[in-house]
């Protein structure tokens, strides 16, 4: 042999393989080209009408969700609303589901676009890294905003900052950042949204599909163009827009059927995700926080317990034996709490106008929801020490109605300790972590 086709059958042997097939190594590493995916989904209309649906839940959340703030915070200039009575249960309910449902559209928002993080140049200037930032901001804001809030309704706190505080502040974070984005991609969304959704080519038959959006520009070619994969080697190319749309709606549709059984009671027995059941707990009523989470098992139940009264006329202290001998009243509400969960129960009590009559110059009204047109706010506090909500205030409003109680009993039994025996606050449309237990002291605020 000569060392001429020495070398020429060297080429061709290992050594020569290897170094061949080197390249297509490296290409297998490289990260993929937007143009390389090769699935239907990646389409500008699926993620316009993914993102609509998505935008609209992140509204209704956000509305929602600055009810319940207001509520829990109000301004001065901001009517108190007594009612519907239930309005906080819809409104907290809604608010919860809606955030739950947002989970899987984000993350189906989220595979319509991924080619787009491999875009080349990854940053064309300075306008575009501004706008990649913030889409980095809302997708960031997002995904803190929905886990943090799923956490929450299965009070589990894996952090160290206050949960309210943080929401609120990165609701404000999610929106501004969700209209900015919004804003630059209005066009391509007007776009995207008006042309129909099919599997081969748009009503007026100009191709459209799988979109591609460069330059601020909508580019598709038809799905005929697509070479044909073999069936079980590309699962992702076999995928159908309306195919993906119609299971992103099923798996929200699903899931919420799954969780919202903890606020529509008819339901709780096919809610097997719902971090409560509405039916469960003493007096067949959910609790959130127990006597002895906060630390009143003693308190609660010493025979010298006294509601402490305090107003303009003086000051009265109340036995519960005093408290029940006074007129009682009846009222069917919902406590709803912030996690999202709400059930209906019988309260009896003491009207807290009466209570607040005795302390003031106010004749207590009979009858009817309206109490004095005079009415104040009321400071209530608690004999809980320790945690947030030791201690609220009863705006006027409340303070008027004929169904807001301190309440002594519940389905016509006393109260469970676990839901505020001695005595406790309930009205009408109000957080739950306002309806405070274990009620020590009532003072009317001064003007």
């Amino acid at each position: 042999m000569s060392r001429t086709g020495g070398r020429a059958e060297d080429a061709d042997g290992p050594a020569g393989a290897a170094a061949t097939s080197r390249p297509g190594a490296l290409a297998r590493l490289r990260p993929p080209a937007p143009e390389e995916f090769r699935s239907a989904v990646h389409d500008p209309r699926v993620t316009a009408r993914v993102g609509l649906f998505l935008g609209i839940a992140f509204l209704l959340v956000f509305v929602t969700g600055l009810v319940s703030h207001f509520l829990q915070n109000p301004l001065p200039w901001l009517p108190v609303l007594t009612t519907p009575v239930w309005g906080y249960r819809l409104t907290q309910g809604v608010h919860v589901a809606t955030g739950i449902a947002c989970i899987p559209l984000l993350v189906a928002k989220l595979y319509t676009v991924y080619p787009a993080l491999f875009e080349r140049p990854p940053v064309r200037g300075v306008v575009h890294a501004l706008e990649r930032a913030s889409i980095a901001l809302l997708v960031a804001a997002s995904m803190f905003q929905l886990l943090t809030g799923l956490f929450n309704t299965f009070q589990w706190y894996p952090w160290q900052f206050g949960f309210v505080g943080v929401h609120y502040a990165t609701a404000w974070v999610v929106v501004g950042s969700l209209l900015l984005h919004v804003g630059v991609k209005l066009p391509i969304i007007v776009t995207a949204l008006r042309a129909r959704v099919v599997d081969g080519e748009i009503a007026d038959g100009a191709p459209l599909s799988p979109g591609r959006i460069t330059d601020g520009t909508l580019h598709s070619v038809p799905d005929g163009d697509l070479a044909p994969v073999p069936a079980g080697r590309d699962p992702e190319a076999a995928a159908t827009r309306r195919g993906f749309l119609a299971a992103v709606a099923v798996t929200v549709v699903g899931l919420t059927a799954l969780t919202v059984g903890q606020t529509v009671r008819p339901l709780a027995a096919v809610s097997v995700l719902s971090p409560r059941d509405p039916r469960v707990g003493p007096q067949g009523l959910p609790i959130n926080k127990t006597a002895a989470e906060a630390h009143v098992t003693e308190t609660a139940v010493d025979p010298a317990w006294r509601l402490e009264l305090e107003g303009p006329a003086g000051t009265r202290s109340l036995s519960r034996d005093d408290l029940l001998a006074m007129p009682q009243h009846e009222a069917v509400l919902p406590i709803a709490c912030v996690e999202g969960w709400s059930a209906s129960a019988r309260w009896q009590g003491v009207r807290v106008r009466d209570l607040v009559a005795l302390v003031t110059d106010d004749a207590s009204s009979g009858g009817g929801a309206s109490g004095p047109a005079t009415a104040r706010d009321l400071s209530v506090v608690s004999l809980q020490e320790v945690g947030s909500y030791g201690r609220s205030v009863l705006p006027a409003e409340h303070v008027a109605h004929g169904d807001t109680l301190l309440a002594l009993r519940l389905e016509g039994e006393d109260l469970d300790v676990d839901h505020g025996f001695p005595a406790r606050i309930i009205a009408p449309n109000r957080p739950g972590v306002l309806q405070t237990k274990w009620v020590a002291r009532m003072s009317v605020v001064q003007a």
